[in-house]
């Protein structure tokens, strides 16, 4: 964009038109639904996602149910005991 004289921005010739602009957005309409088409007639894909989530996801859950072991120790540890 061209910075005019007061630090106003002028037109950029790189911008898409009106006409252009309804174009992109009626195609990314028309992709998000043929995505979505897609991903419902293969199941394979949903079962793939699942399974990388619960790759991902599983160890991290064991970690934080570990963490929450501890959690009672550290509060004794750091409490009186007329508290418990």
């Amino acid at each position: 964009m061209a910075t005019l004289q007061g630090g106003l921005l002028g037109q950029d010739p790189g911008a898409l038109s009106p006409a252009q602009q309804e174009q992109l957005r009626n195609f990314k309409i028309q992709t998000r639904i043929a995505n979505e088409k897609y991903l419902r007639t293969h199941k394979e894909v949903e079962l793939l996602i699942s399974g990388f989530f619960r790759w991902d996801l599983l160890p991290r859950l064991s970690a934080v149910c570990l963490q929450a072991c501890f959690i009672p120790t550290l509060i004794s540890s750091c409490l009186p005991e007329k508290y418990f």
